[in-house]
């Protein structure tokens, strides 16, 4: 495997980060995940300037879009898979202890790995503990992971592959690494971004050419909805067959199939979306 670091390819065993780099030692960093089918990536546009946004609300130097554009490009090229996970991570790089920043450069590292593709359905469960769509990071893609890993344990724990997470005053924000939408009577809905939920790439494209609502909802909708689907980079479009201990039978129900459908047809027409 070849990784990009800071200006160049590298050989895995050759690519290597401080200890001392803040996102390591305080998660201060950002990152994106990109999928790649066949040398090509998908929505790289969109993803570089979610990338951007994340730095500038973490307020971080801002990014040479070009040259992580560019090293996305050469270590797709240098690292061929049928199936990957690009993924760009962006840090405050070499820092003292503590949460100050120093004066060092950002770190820049570009890595691909292959994945496998997801499965049409999958079991997602509720679990206690929330998004506070009121800090100084919601909305933001940052390497702030811990609270994800945990409430992703939990869902493994209970045979599902996503955890669903609820925000301070109780209403449906979106799973660990994922954006959710609801059918209920017909209707096509998703938690609006004020919720503290990711702008998921997916979710976007998702909501504008399959035709969502932003709704708040409860948490508890995903005991009554109709269906329930996940977006994101590398899930695609994947409905939901269990929430809990709720059988979703016949899934992926009419509103997901489209969904999926519409998402399928045009992702493969349009690579990079804008």
């Amino acid at each position: 495997m070849r990784i990009w670091l800071d200006g160049a390819l590298r050989d895995i065993d050759a690519a290597r980060v401080s200890v001392l780099d803040h996102g390591l030692t305080v998660g201060d960093g950002v990152f994106e995940t990109i999928k790649v089918s066949g040398g090509v990536s998908f929505a790289m546009t969109r993803h570089l300037e979610r990338l951007a946004r994340s730095a500038r609300g973490l307020d971080l130097p801002e990014p040479d879009l070009d040259e992580v554009r560019r090293a996305c490009h050469e270590v797709v090229a240098a690292n061929p898979v049928s199936y990957g996970r690009l993924r760009i991570t962006y840090t405050g790089g070499l820092s003292p202890l503590g949460s100050d920043r120093g004066t060092a450069p950002a770190t820049l590292v570009v890595a691909l790995g292959e994945t496998a593709r997801r499965a049409d359905t999958t079991a997602v469960v509720t679990v206690p503990w929330t998004r506070n769509e009121r800090g100084a990071i919601a909305g933001l893609k940052t390497t702030s992971y811990a609270e994800n890993v945990v409430a992703l344990a939990r869902a493994h724990e209970h045979g599902a592959t996503e955890a669903m997470l609820a925000n301070t005053v109780g209403q449906l924000c979106e799973g660990t690494g994922s954006n959710v939408f609801v059918v209920l009577d017909g209707e096509l809905h998703t938690p609006p971004l004020a919720s503290g939920c990711l702008a998921g790439i997916t979710r976007a494209l998702v909501a504008d050419w399959a035709g969502a609502t932003e709704t708040d909802l409860p948490l508890d909708v995903l005991e009554r909805a109709d269906e329930v689907f996940l977006t994101s980079s590398l899930r695609d479009v994947q409905a939901v067959h269990r929430v809990d201990d709720r059988e979703l039978s016949g899934a992926p129900g009419p509103v997901t199939a489209k969904a999926m459908r519409i998402f399928e047809e045009r992702s493969a027409a349009d690579p990079d979306p804008r």
